[in-house]
């Protein structure tokens, strides 16, 4: 991702990557990243698998009790809940259970070091099954089921960091969670420039394309960066590599058509959710996306890459390295998923939930 000279930036540790704050008034950089960092804090106490103190961990260890929420995580699982609907559960947040058995039940950073262990896979009950008591503000979820918002959350608190911050000082915004990214009020001069590719961390060599936004929300799910080894005994005892998107009806890691989709769309929320569901539906999913006239960009397992629903085309080459220059393309016009699908619930009036 890169910046203007004008513009203010800053970065730090969050949420298991790095976060990115850009404004267009450099003056603004300092209370921009204060809000930032006050929304991420939050969604982490709230929806972390990996915190023992967040509301999360206690949903799950209290699986078959009603358990009373505050009104983040009733937004995060309003969230989570919207995207299973809004994809015919491709990604579903009853998926704990499974991340858990593939061995994915701690912090990455620590799950990459650590010791090669037996996995089985395991679907998750369905989001159906997620049970809301709107006058108390508590959720209730089976015995044996724990709910995972990887696919929802971070997106989410990129949309409300940046709203939150543009809004604190009146600059316009860029919020990137570990390429999650958000933009909220005047984009600068020429838009933000941003470099799509399988890491968020990668430099402007590795293959990808560079694109401009100056709207809505821009989101990546790959295959490829978070994948660690696991022994299984399906067929024989052997070492296989799985990694963090899984189908939730199975429990087992997608093996379909994409390693990596990037979407754009008028949130960031929206647009993961699209690129989460997008690997895990396989081939159908570049006419799915062209049919809801989201701009995407999916990548084959061998590399090569196509695009829809008026993502621009690479001034190059489908892989190379993009424009530096003048002339990159900008992504715009961009829809919610929720218009052609299914409109985005309140915290307060959930699908699943009670009548």
């Amino acid at each position: 991702m890169a910046a203007d000279a004008a513009v203010g930036r800053t970065e730090f540790a969050a949420l298991g990557g790095l976060a990115v704050v850009l404004t267009t008034d450099p003056d603004a950089v300092g209370p921009a990243t204060e809000a930032v960092r006050a929304e991420v804090e939050a969604i982490d106490l709230a929806c972390s698998r990996f915190r023992d103190d967040s509301e999360l961990s206690r949903v799950n260890a209290r699986a078959g009790e009603y358990v009373e929420v505050g009104p983040l995580f009733a937004e995060a699982l309003s969230a989570a809940l919207w995207a299973a609907r809004a994809t015919d559960g491709d990604v579903d947040p009853t998926c704990g259970a499974s991340m858990r058995a593939l061995g994915y039940d701690r912090d990455f950073a620590e799950l990459a070091t650590a010791p090669v262990r037996p996995a089985v896979p395991r679907p998750g009950a369905g989001w159906r099954a997620v049970d809301w008591d709107e006058a108390r503000s508590a959720v209730r979820i089976p015995v044996g089921t724990a709910l995972d918002f990887g696919a929802t959350a971070k997106a989410l608190a990129a949309d409300r960091a940046a709203g939150r911050a543009a809004t604190v000082t009146g600059s316009g915004v860029l919020v990137s969670l570990s390429g999650d990214i958000a933009v909220c009020g005047p984009a600068p001069e020429g838009g933000w420039r941003v470099r799509v590719t399988e890491d968020h961390r990668s430099g402007d060599d590795l293959p990808g394309q560079t694109v401009v936004v100056t709207e809505g929300g821009l989101a990546t799910s790959s295959t490829v960066v978070r994948a660690w080894q696991v022994w299984s005994d399906e067929t024989v005892p052997r070492r296989v590599t799985v990694h963090h998107i899984v189908d939730p009806r199975t429990g087992r890691p997608t093996d379909g058509a994409w390693r990596t989709v990037s979407v754009a769309a008028a949130t960031c929320l929206d647009a993961n959710v699209a690129a989460t569901a997008a690997i895990v539906r396989g081939h159908a999913a570049a006419r799915w996306l062209a049919g809801l006239s989201l701009p995407a960009r999916l990548v084959h397992t061998d590399g090569s890459a196509v695009t829809v629903g008026g993502w621009p085309a690479d001034p190059d080459s489908p892989d190379g390295p993009g424009s530096a220059g003048t002339g990159i393309p900008a992504v715009s016009a961009l829809p919610k998923l929720g218009v052609a699908t299914a409109s985005r619930p309140s915290p307060h009036r959930l699908p699943g939930s009670r009548p």
